[in-house]
């Protein structure tokens, strides 16, 4: 973290009734974001070799049967989806990191209020206050 961000912990928004951020809580925060990070991009790894590993398995599936190939499309499918769902995730933990070091983290994306302590100390990732998340969710 940089010494600005460091520093200006007090100043990421909080919703009334909480109290300010410390640097301590920022930098829990961004640890474990940082963390998850690097055991998402682990993941992302990993499944990228299987997927390229079972590509390259189709031309020894060509005597399968039909259940056979259904099967290994649907896992090939499944492991896509949950690569896909791997990224979607590190791109918001890396967006939630980049806004810790730009100072707007706590802020919601929508509005302007205060996302709230609370919920971004459950869901450090959170971009959007709730009121704004329910809005969104509706739609």
């Amino acid at each position: 973290m940089t010494a600005a961000a460091q520093s200006d912990a007090a100043s990421f928004p909080v919703r009334d009734g909480e109290r300010p951020w410390t640097d301590s809580e920022i930098s829990t925060v961004r640890l474990r974001l940082a963390a998850e990070a690097e055991e998402l991009s682990g993941e992302i790894d990993k499944a990228e070799s299987d997927i390229a590993d079972r590509l390259g398995d189709s031309v020894s599936d060509a005597g399968d049967d039909q259940a056979d190939v259904g099967a290994k499309t649907y896992e090939r499918e499944h492991e896509l989806s949950l690569t896909y769902n791997a990224r979607d995730l590190l791109a918001q933990t890396e967006r939630a990191l980049a806004r810790i070091e730009s100072g707007t983290y706590g802020s919601c994306e929508s509005c302007g209020q205060p996302i709230g302590k609370a919920r971004l100390q459950a869901f450090p990732r959170a971009t959007l206050c709730v009121s704004c998340k329910q809005r969104e969710e509706r739609r």
